[in-house]
């Protein structure tokens, strides 16, 4: 059973928003939070009751906002902070929740701080960050190159672990430690109910030595944010670079304080032998991931995130679905399988319609800069043909196209005269939220189905989970249990089979192909739940 801390969160559904792709309200191709707001309607009938927006800090966007230059300011492209306090306004009054993303690692060298502290060794901003006269490492940007770069008006070299244009805060200073409180203090007064942390493990570091980067005090530090009484209720969710339960177990436990969930990517290589290499797999892949990470997380009381898209991860039904003739049918037997386990579920934009990854025959058509590095460099020893492949497969750009709301010439994200700030999605007109609402298969009505279910039967919140399939079934079969309340989630893989149960079960109340009942022949990627009568084991013929 999960620590009643933690209970509440399961009844959470986060709607992730990417807010430069969501709405552009005012023209200029850019997404807005005028546009989020016009939108919110759409996200709650959907189903989700919270929204997670992507950095909208003000910034000058050398990294897509992840390089603030002012925490208590918003991006001059999404609005202003009177825009903010109306979104954040408008969710409350529909019984919503926001979870701002939030960066402690790192600022913009545009920010008020770095421009303060290059000045000299002499001014209260002076240890806001990493200094040396010599580097004291052979760290390496996790964009490449050294992270240590020589700044001409200070004379001394900063760290920078991600960009240049990045410059990581030197978290040993009480003062950025209580300058992060206060920009935590200042958004839960303005009424945010969460967080998601960026690169949360990344704030403590062991220098000068340089044989960890990970310090030893990085838990104090993240209690210091979020284990205070201001902050405690808050929901939190850390990004960081860890598959280690031990290590996951000192973030999330429930009396360390400290975060509610971490992003657990270890799912998301499915379908890839690198970031830019497909790999032959199918939903068992995934499958293997979730059976493992729910045992392990259910035995030592943590929340769980349930996800399987985010704005730096290509499409998963491109990887290890059938993204063409079965795209429905991929993308709602991979829901089922996610969001009816134990966790908290979290869906990205365009995943409640069966978007898939984007396809593009040029490289002037991508825009993210991972992506134009990595040509560069497979263009080294690969044909064109064979570098844009791999581009479109792996590409940050698959999840940051425009949303597509229709088939207009700007499938609605923005007014038809006007140069969105990427380029369409190259599917749009086929795949969108007016064509996919009025479809006889409609991945949306499937995810808000699947969603209330979720939200009306307690066994979905906190219910135990037990798995009946075996690996090698080709298919994955688990239960929900609470009390007396007993469910039964059936997902075949990639080829049709017959299934048989050892239990009666009522008609199914959740199928994606209309199934009348829950045993027999299951087509490729098709799903059915259904309530259980009574209980014994499973044989499948």
């Amino acid at each position: 059973m999960l620590s009643e801390k933690y209970n509440e969160f399961t009844k959470w559904v986060i709607y992730q928003i990417y807010p430069r792709s969501f709405m552009d309200s005012n023209g200029d191709g850019i997404g807005d939070l005028q546009g989020v707001i016009s939108k919110l309607d759409y996200i709650k009938e959907l189903g989700a009751n919270a929204v997670w927006l992507c950095p909208c800090f003000k910034s000058p966007n050398e990294d897509n906002g992840y390089d603030v230059a002012d925490y208590c300011d918003i991006m001059d492209e999404f609005g202003t902070m009177e825009d903010m306090d109306q979104l954040i306004d408008e969710l409350h009054k529909r019984g919503m929740k926001l979870i701002l993303d939030l960066v402690p690692n790192h600022t913009s060298t545009d920010h008020a701080w770095f421009r303060e502290s290059r000045k000299g060794k002499d001014n209260p901003y002076s240890d806001f960050y990493y200094w040396f006269d010599v580097p004291p490492n052979d760290w390496e940007s996790s964009f490449g190159g050294s992270a240590w770069q020589y700044d001409e008006m200070r004379g001394q070299y900063y760290l920078h672990t991600f960009a240049v244009v990045q410059a990581d805060l030197n978290w040993e200073n009480p003062a950025v430690v209580k300058a992060m409180q206060d920009v935590v203090d200042f958004w839960v007064n303005k009424g945010c109910d969460g967080f998601r942390i960026d690169v949360i493990d990344c704030i403590a570091k062991d220098l000068p030595n340089g044989k960890d980067r990970l310090g030893p005090r990085l838990h104090e530090y993240i209690r210091a944010l979020f284990g205070r009484e201001k902050t405690a209720h808050l929901f939190t969710v850390g990004e960081g670079n860890t598959n280690d339960i031990e290590d996951i177990v000192l973030h999330c436990a429930p009396d360390r304080n400290e975060l509610s969930t971490l992003f657990i990517f270890e799912h998301m290589e499915c379908g890839r032998s690198d970031k830019f290499t497909p790999k032959e797999e199918g939903l068992k892949s995934l499958r293997d991931y979730l059976v493992y990470w729910q045992n392990e997380t259910g035995k030592r009381d943590l929340l769980y995130s349930l996800f399987i898209e985010n704005h730096d991860q290509p499409q998963m039904i491109s990887r290890i679905g059938n993204d063409r003739e079965l795209r429905y049918e991929s993308a709602t037997d991979i829901a089922a399988m996610v969001y009816l386990l134990k966790g908290v579920p979290f869906i990205y934009q365009g995943q409640e319609i069966g978007m898939p990854a984007a396809h593009y025959d040029s490289i002037d058509d991508f825009d993210d800069v991972e992506s134009l590095g990595a040509y560069r460099k497979y263009r080294q020893t690969l044909s064109e043909e064979e570098t844009i492949e791999k581009i479109n497969f792996g590409s940050r750009d698959n999840p940051r196209h425009p949303m597509a709301w229709d088939d207009s010439k700007n499938n609605g994200f923005t007014e038809e005269g006007c140069e969105p700030w990427l380029i369409t999605h190259s599917r749009a007109e086929e795949v969108n939220v007016k064509k996919d609402l009025v479809s006889e298969k409609s991945v949306y009505r499937f995810y808000q189905e699947l969603l209330k279910l979720r939200e009306e039967n307690s066994a979905f919140h906190d219910g135990n989970v037990e798995v009946i399939s075996s690996p090698e079934d080709g298919c994955f079969i688990y239960t929900r249990s609470a009390g007396d309340e007993k469910w039964v989630v059936i997902c075949n893989f990639e080829k049709d089979q017959d299934i048989e149960l050892p239990f009666e079960c009522e008609l199914p109340l959740l199928s994606n192909l209309g199934r009348s009942t829950s045993t027999g022949r299951y087509s490729p990627y098709e799903c059915a739940v259904s309530k259980v009568k009574c209980a014994a084991g499973m044989r499948k013929k």
